[in-house]
């Protein structure tokens, strides 16, 4: 429903603000838990003695105004020596003093409870992130997430912030300031005080409520600008093969003119509350101080009780004013706290079982069974039919197929990205579902055709494979994958930095880098997901040598396009339309002329006319 059609419908506009409010409820509850965190005693007690120091400082500030009204008074009828006045200006002091010092340290307590919540939140946030699965993720904009945890935390630490040390402290004191006024004059004084604090409140949460909706689109177009800015600068090779630097710039400033206009509406309305708050406080400033000045005409009150009034009315004037900007900051930053916390509130769509059981990530090669396996992204479209193979340990089982036939669909539910909707996929006899992710995943390692490398060193990104593994460890795995003579021969050797996404490293070398971090995890299955279709023929052949020292001792599951890299398979599988049409080695393949026999034809013409153009093109570079 568009927001002119809720703006033409009244009915619409409380429902709105309930589900705001329950909104709001619901990721305060979200909260309390951190700030009572489990088995953090010292953090605990930090909370209880912040919460003493607050009410000390609050009764220190609203003792503050009667020692003063004491001292007028004394001044006003003192003619003598000063030596009571003295005295009264030393209790001023100190009680100013004792305010302040409680003020400081409750917040100076509150601050380790304040960061580590935020901290815990936003670690909590980022576990659970990587826990969803693989389809979250390809639903998902990065850019949005990591602004959402950004934005989280700060909100966090905001909410805390304020709360903590505003806007509990300042409805404290309005009450302690009531409560005074009430005792010191009458009831008259602190009933249009108790009326103007509510007018006020009331008249700032609801139109503070009612600018929520500002803050939440300026957050949706943010999010949006962010997301497109950062896609377009990781694509921008592809932005300039196409010249559409210009259409980049056009889609960011557009979703940057919806967050101009978000912004602006925030800031204009938040003027009309600055005024809406004014009135309410010049208004009862006003009646009370007519209230005052009459008492001192008619001798009911001094003049010392006078100035009491006023000093009460305007240390109840500045906190009621701060509460409306800490209302608003504090709604603020509950809007950007509800985004990660629903992130916290997404179902993981892999989990382990309890009593999941774990298995072996080093040692033998271990065996893989997909039996009668069947699945599907959505049920609109059915990718694996029904498919059946078993790879016994350290064999190598080859799948290929054209594009679309399920192959690599079939690493991603070995690795468990994804559940089988129906048969089972069985590693040493265990169905995968029944295996700890985590152990399950460490005895896997996998080369994929696309390497993305983390934008840090050389070195980094191999140790990755296994953290904590020795220096020498690492160059070792770099040797057997073929790597460690080009890495020696940069100029800062292994510290060198690869980029975003290792852009720096060209495929090659970025495969040999994918290779050696494989081998320094040393897993006991592999998976080499088209690891050379992306590469030349002369580096293909480097690559292959390469992964075939890798594949030695593994039971190894290798996904290929092309299938000269597989000839030298225990199995080959061929995959069309979600079903094995063919099994068999290579030769026993060529032999029954199928479907496997037409793809390799295909294949074996396409590189001979390959290498007749790039012959012709040769020759014509000569002449």
């Amino acid at each position: 429903m568009t927001r002119s059609a809720a703006r033409a419908n009244p009915h619409l506009a409380p429902n709105a603000t309930a589900k705001t409010a329950r909104g709001s409820l619901k990721t305060i509850l979200s909260l309390l838990p951190y700030l009572w965190p489990h088995g953090e005693v010292g953090l605990r007690l930090k909370l209880v003695f912040a919460s003493i120091a607050m009410l000390l400082a609050k009764v220190g500030t609203v003792y503050v105004p009667v020692v003063y009204g004491h001292l007028v008074d004394r001044l006003a009828h003192t003619a003598g020596p000063l030596a009571l006045p003295m005295a009264l200006i030393g209790a001023y002091v100190a009680v100013r003093v004792a305010a302040a010092a409680f003020g400081e340290l409750r917040d100076a307590l509150f601050a380790g409870v304040q960061m580590r919540a935020s901290r815990v939140v936003a670690r909590k946030t980022f576990e659970h992130l990587h826990a969803l699965s693989m389809r979250f993720h390809m639903d998902r904009q990065t850019g949005g997430l990591s602004n959402i945890i950004l934005r989280g935390t700060l909100g966090i630490q905001s909410v805390l912030r304020l709360a903590a040390f505003n806007l509990v402290p300042t409805l404290i004191e309005l009450l302690l300031t009531t409560f005074m006024l009430w005792h010191l004059f009458n009831a008259w004084y602190a009933l249009i005080a108790f009326f103007a604090i509510g007018c006020y409140i009331t008249f700032t949460f609801s139109f503070t409520a009612w600018r929520t909706k500002f803050r939440r689109t300026m957050n949706e177009t943010d999010n949006e600008a962010q997301t497109k800015a950062i896609d377009s600068l990781l694509n921008f090779e592809t932005v300039k093969y196409f010249g559409n630097e210009r259409h980049e710039a056009k889609r960011f400033d557009e979703s940057l003119a919806r967050f101009e206009k978000a912004s602006v509406q925030s800031q204009v309305s938040l003027n009309a509350l600055n005024i809406g708050q004014a009135i309410i406080i010049s208004l009862a400033l006003g009646t009370m101080m007519v209230m005052a000045a009459n008492g001192v005409v008619h001798h009911s009150m001094t003049v010392g009780s006078f100035v009491l009034v006023n000093t009460y009315l305007l240390q109840l004037y500045v906190p009621l004013n701060f509460l409306g900007f800490t209302y608003l900051t504090l709604n603020q930053g509950l809007v950007d706290m509800e985004q990660m916390f629903s992130l916290l509130r997404v179902n993981q769509e892999v989990q382990d079982k309890p009593g999941a059981v774990s298995i072996a990530s080093h040692g033998a090669p271990a065996e893989i069974r997909f039996e009668n396996v069947r699945f599907a992204y959505n049920p609109e479209r059915q990718i694996l039919k029904g498919v059946s193979f078993t790879a016994a340990p350290g064999k190598k089982i080859a799948i290929v197929g054209p594009t679309g036939s399920g192959k690599s669909t079939i690493s991603r539910l070995l690795f468990r990205f994804y559940d089988a909707t129906g048969g089972k996929v069985l590693v040493d006899g265990h169905d995968v579902r029944n295996i700890k992710q985590h152990d399950l995943r460490a005895a896997i390692g996998v080369v994929p055709q696309d390497t993305v490398l983390f934008n840090d060193s050389i070195y980094y990104n191999i140790a990755y494979g296994r953290p904590g593994a020795t220096k020498e460890e690492v160059e070792g795995a770099a040797r057997l994958a073929q790597v460690h003579d080009f890495i020696a021969s940069l100029p800062q050797g292994y510290n060198t930095k690869v980029g975003e996404r290792g852009l720096k490293l060209s495929g090659g070398e970025k495969q040999r880098v994918a290779i050696a971090r494989t081998i320094l995890k040393n897993p006991r299955i592999l998976i080499l997901d088209e690891a050379t279709s992306a590469l030349d023929t002369a580096t293909e052949q480097g690559i292959s040598a390469a992964l075939r020292s890798v594949a030695q001792h593994r039971t190894t599951l290798v996904i290929a396009h092309r299938l000269s890299t597989v000839t030298d398979s225990d199995e080959i599988l061929v995959l069309r339309d979600g079903l094995v049409v063919e099994r068999g080695t290579h030769a026993a393949l060529l032999a029954e002329g199928g479907v496997y026999g037409d793809m390799w034809a295909a294949q074996a013409t396409m590189e001979h006319e390959e290498t007749l153009a790039d012959g012709a093109a040769a020759e014509n570079a000569a002449e």
